[in-house]
């Protein structure tokens, strides 16, 4: 099992980033707009540095929903592998069958 603040930071992350997804959205198409003056796109490039760093996407840590372990994470169970094994082992995910020999 994970440590609760580990989990917690994530949790408020992930909270941050459903927060000001719009807002960067926003910030990114101002940046990209090649259109618009360079004084306008770099004002917009200061606002997004303004942002809370824990906003960005990619500062969200992909995280299992059984036991909160970082690593070994399967993206499409949510889970890491010592949890999907374990709970495989038990039959409690379907479609899933250990092998052993």
């Amino acid at each position: 099992m994970a440590k609760k603040s580990a989990i917690e930071r994530n949790k408020k992350r992930q909270r941050l980033i459903a927060k000001y997804a719009t807002k960067r959205a926003e910030l990114k198409d101002i940046i990209m707009n090649e259109d618009l003056p360079i004084e306008e796109r770099f004002k917009a490039r200061l606002k997004l540095a303004d942002l809370p760093r824990n906003s960005a996407p990619n500062r969200e840590r992909n995280r299992c929903e059984v036991t909160g372990r970082p690593r070994g994470y399967y993206r499409k169970v949510k889970m890491s592998r010592i949890a999907l094994r374990e709970l495989g082992s038990q039959g409690k995910i379907p479609g899933l069958v250990k092998s052993s020999w």
